[in-house]
């Protein structure tokens, strides 16, 4: 058993070691000793040499050895932070990445350069999960109106819970794809989507603490990673006024391929693909005008 005594240096030090032998990043180790003990990263810099508390040094010590198993620092915290704001996450959501952050600001982006300032909009986020994109969506823009789909009842839950914690409007629906939103007749000017693109073969090169521990059917088709592309691509006309724009989030190699599917679907449509802060390949974003869905 870990010395009650020790500083809250030498349990960092501790965990960071132990989570970086096991292949964890180490970071984790900080991201836990905040979470127990209610610190930000400040308090906990400038306190370094104080004793950690027995009660929280085996709380801290049951979190390391948890992740050092593969659970998700996100899962211990119960917590991942999406655009500078706390968001519940659990195992029956993906946990939100900051890659999708960089496709947020480019849709937002996009929609200013598009439509005038303060227009009243319709939003759509389809596979909302946690809500982190819709939620940001509507908290960022507020001539937006935000309704998001998810097929799973436990994700909407959570993305229910996280709407009301920030203080976000967002019109939730269950069901698949575009599905709900076809039955109700929405109609909307921006669509965004980070569907489940991984390809079944590529799910093995994932970390466990990804496959083990995140909803699959949030990461993979169980396909070659394009299929919701392509079922979302064919009924978008369905769902989208005459000006739209319509941006999603991608694995780095497949622009190509979306921007194909979209273009097919609208011929006329202005497709640009969007690199995140890594240089690859992140969104793709369209804007379509005047459209009737392609024979």
């Amino acid at each position: 058993m870990q010395n009650k005594e020790r500083t809250i240096f030498e349990a960092l030090k501790w965990a960071s070691s132990l989570l970086t032998e096991a292949g964890r990043d180490q970071n984790a180790a900080e991201l836990l000793l905040m979470h127990v003990l209610g610190w930000n990263r400040s308090e906990l810099l400038a306190r370094l040499h104080d004793p950690l508390p027995e009660v929280q040094d085996q709380q801290f010590s049951e979190f390391v050895a948890q992740h050092k198993l593969g659970v998700p620092v996100q899962h211990l915290t119960g917590v991942e932070f999406f655009y500078g704001r706390p968001f519940e996450v659990n195992k029956h959501v993906l946990i939100p990445r900051p890659e999708t952050e960089e496709v947020v600001l480019a849709a937002l982006n996009m929609v200013n350069r598009v439509f005038p300032d303060d227009q009243p909009l319709k939003a759509l986020d389809v596979g909302t999960g946690s809500g982190a994109i819709a939620i940001t969506l509507a908290l960022e823009k507020k001539s937006l109106s935000v309704t998001a789909t998810d097929i799973s009842h436990e994700a909407l839950a959570v993305a229910k819970r996280n709407q009301e914690a920030l203080g976000a409007d967002v019109h939730f629906l269950q069901g698949d794809l575009l599905e709900p939103v076809m039955a109700q007749g929405i109609k909307v000017d921006l669509f965004i989507s980070n569907p489940p693109y991984i390809a079944a073969e590529e799910m093995d090169s994932l970390s466990e603490v990804v496959t083990k521990h995140e909803p699959v059917n949030a990461l993979t088709d169980g396909r070659d990673g394009l299929w919701f592309y392509k079922r979302l691509a064919c009924d978008l006309h369905n769902v989208l006024n005459k000006q739209a724009v319509v941006v999603f989030e991608i694995g780095h190699t497949q622009a190509q391929d979306v921007k194909a599917l979209l273009v097919q679907a609208f011929p006329s449509a202005v497709v640009r693909i969007v690199k995140d802060i890594n240089g690859k390949d992140r969104a793709v974003c369209a804007h379509i005008q005047n459209e009737s869905p392609a024979e």
